[in-house]
C-alpha cells in the first residue's frame, strides 16, 4: 500500500513529526513518501492514501491549496477530507463554531478592503489588549499584539492587512501567560495527549512543553464538543484552547489541516495515527 504525506517544496521551519512518522509507517510495512502539494510533478493520484501534514505555505495561495485538495480527493483518498480542508482554511469557521454554542476567543472579523477603526473595536468590545492577524495564516504570519497605548501602530497594522487580505481582531487572553495555550491532540476518534504552548507572533518560533501535560475533564469534554459532527470524518485534529478571566474554556483554533501533532511527546499518539492509516487502507 502506498501512502503519501503531503508537504510543501520549501518548509518554512522544521517538521519534528516527520521523521518519527515516516519511520513508524515504514515499520508498519507501508510504502511511504513525502510529496509536495505545490509540486506540479508530484503524483498524488498514484497513492492509495494522501495524508496532509506539513503543507505550511498554503496561506500564501489558499485558493490554489483548496483546489489542490479538492482535485486530489477526486483521484484518491485524502485525509483530512477536502471539504474539511476548505472549511478550516479560513478562520471564519470560528464564527460557525460560536453559532453552534462553542465558546471562542472573542473575535471581530474585518474583511479585506473595508475600513475599521481599532479604537472603535476596543470601545465597543471593552477590550484593552488585542491580537491582529490575517484570516488565513500559518506560523503566526503577520500576527501582532497591541494595547490601548499603541492604537496608532495597531491601526497602521490593520490597515496594511486589509489592503490585501481579510483580517481578524481578537481579544488578548491574559491566561496564555499563566495557564498557557493548551493544545489537545485528537487521533482517530480519541484524544491522546495535550501540550502547553506559549504565545507566538510574527517572526517567532513555536515553543511547546517538552512533555505532555495533564488533561482536565472539562478540557477533554470541550475539545470533543468542538469537533462535534466532524469527528467521524477525521484522522487527526488539534484543538487549541485557553481559559478566559472567569476560567471558561474558549477555542483559539481548531486545527484540521496541517497541525503539529507533537509525536515526540506521545508514542501512543504516533502508534494510533499509524494504526488509523493502516485500518483505512485495509
Amino acid at each position: 500500500m502506498r501512502v503519501a504525506l503531503a508537504t510543501c517544496k520549501q518548509l518554512p521551519e522544521p517538521d519534528f513529526d516527520e521523521a518519527p512518522l515516516l519511520a513508524a509507517l515504514r515499520n508498519a510495512g507501508l510504502e511511504t513518501k513525502m510529496l509536495a502539494w505545490d509540486d506540479e510533478e508530484a503524483r498524488f493520484a498514484e497513492q492509495d492514501l494522501v495524508v496532509v501534514r506539513s503543507t505550511w505555505n498554503y496561506y500564501k495561495d489558499v485558493d490554489a491549496f483548496v483546489a489542490w485538495a479538492a482535485g486530489t480527493a477526486k483521484k484518491t483518498r485524502l485525509l483530512n477530507p477536502g471539504h474539511v480542508i476548505a472549511w478550516n482554511a479560513k478562520k471564519t469557521y470560528l464564527a460557525e463554531l460560536e453559532k453552534r454554542g462553542i465558546a471562542i476567543v472573542p473575535t471581530d472579523f474585518v474583511m479585506g478592503g473595508t475600513a475599521r477603526r481599532v479604537e472603535d473595536i476596543l470601545r465597543e468590545r471593552g477590550w484593552d489588549e488585542i491580537v491582529i492577524k490575517p484570516l488565513v495564516s500559518a506560523g503566526s504570519f503577520r500576527t501582532e499584539r497591541f494595547s490601548r497605548d499603541s492604537l496608532a501602530a495597531a491601526q497602521t497594522f490593520l490597515d496594511a492587512l486589509v489592503a490585501d487580505r481579510d483580517a481578524m481582531v481578537q481579544r488578548w487572553m491574559p491566561s496564555v501567560e499563566t495557564y498557557g495555550e493548551r493544545s489537545l491532540v485528537w487521533i482517530d476518534g480519541e484524544i491522546t495527549h495535550a501540550i502547553r504552548k506559549t504565545p507566538r507572533f510574527a517572526g517567532g518560533s513555536e515553543q511547546a512543553s517538552e512533555a505532555e501535560v495533564p488533561i482536565a475533564d472539562d478540557e477533554r469534554a470541550f475539545a470533543e464538543r468542538a469537533l462535534g459532527p466532524l469527528a467521524g470524518e477525521l484522522l487527526y485534529a488539534r484543538i487549541d484552547m485557553v481559559r478566559d478571566d472567569a476560567g471558561i474554556l474558549r477555542v483559539m483554533e481548531l486545527e484540521l489541516i496541517e497541525p503539529s501533532l507533537f509525536f515526540k511527546q506521545s508514542e501512543i499518539a504516533l502508534s494510533r495515527f499509524v494504526a488509523g492509516i493502516a485500518r483505512r487502507l485495509a
